[in-house]
């Protein structure tokens, strides 16, 4: 992987991770497009550098949000038995809570179907089917008019549900957990919110487990690719964080829809 490929598919990480149009879809077919071999060591190596890149991006657009939401669980986790309290009363502990019980059907979905969710990466023409899924489910938003309700602990492993269904390529993370919250009458910018901060951690923990598998099969390409790729990743995800959620308070996704709909028609009779 060159200089120039890897700024390519650092823009591809950054824009799509966040965009509702589906990061691992879009890293499938942009590789498939410049010959790069998705089961190569560099392939892995890229990958926990670019995600690095994304996490970035979440912890400098919500600085304030993770602070405080580290904060204020950790000073309730450390009163045990002022716990209930410190979750009626605090926005930040009942968040911290939900994105726990998210990662419930995520990390299982994970565990029993990890080998078929892998096996997925190599076919370009799945992923392109998977991206018009994508594109109905933005487009059936339209269905929901003006939603205006809170997270529950039910909607939070619905919503978790629903991210565990992205880990097949081609289905937007971001897509999914959105509409899946709007459909469930969240408030979109709440929705949009706790779509960004729920990713942190499973952001992080496959970051960790490339990391393991990198550190075994070593670093086989130069440094100025990862470097490159992981700095465009970074400020292509700042903008389309901040991008998105504009879009979220206009309510216009369909528009995500449209596109996922051109690109994933292109990728099935062309590729």
């Amino acid at each position: 992987m060159n200089w120039w490929e890897a700024a390519l598919l650092g823009l591809v990480q950054g824009l799509t991770e966040f965009l509702p149009i589906s990061s691992s879809g879009h890293l499938v077919l942009g590789k498939y497009l410049l010959g790069i071999d998705p089961a190569g060591a560099d392939n892995v190596t890229f990958e926990v550098f670019v995600h690095f890149g994304t996490v970035l991006s979440i912890l400098t657009v919500y600085r304030y949000e993770v602070l405080a939401l580290l904060r204020k669980s950790l000073a309730a986790a450390r009163t045990p038995g002022k716990f209930a309290g410190h979750y009626r009363r605090e926005e930040e502990v009942r968040t911290a809570v939900f994105i726990l019980i998210t990662m419930i059907p995520t990390g299982l979905v994970y565990v029993l179907f990890k080998d078929f969710l892998e096996s997925r990466f190599g076919d370009p023409h799945f992923v392109a089917g998977m991206l018009i899924v994508t594109g109905v489910l933005l487009l059936l938003t339209l269905l929901r008019k003006n939603p205006d309700g809170p997270i529950t602990p039910g909607k939070a492993f619905l919503i978790g549900t629903a991210q565990s269904a992205a880990m097949i390529p081609g289905i937007s993370r971001s897509g999914a957990t959105i509409c899946t919250a709007l459909y469930l009458n969240v408030t979109p910018r709440r929705a949009a919110d706790f779509s960004f901060l729920m990713l942190l951690p499973v952001v992080l923990g496959a970051t960790l487990l490339k990391s393991l598998e990198m550190a075994e099969q070593g670093i086989s390409m130069g440094w100025l690719p990862l470097f490159i790729g992981t700095v465009v990743a970074y400020v292509s995800g700042v903008a389309a964080i901040k991008l998105l959620l504009d879009v979220i308070r206009r309510g216009n996704l369909a528009y995500f829809a449209y596109y996922c709909f051109l690109v994933g028609t292109l990728g099935l009779i062309f590729i």
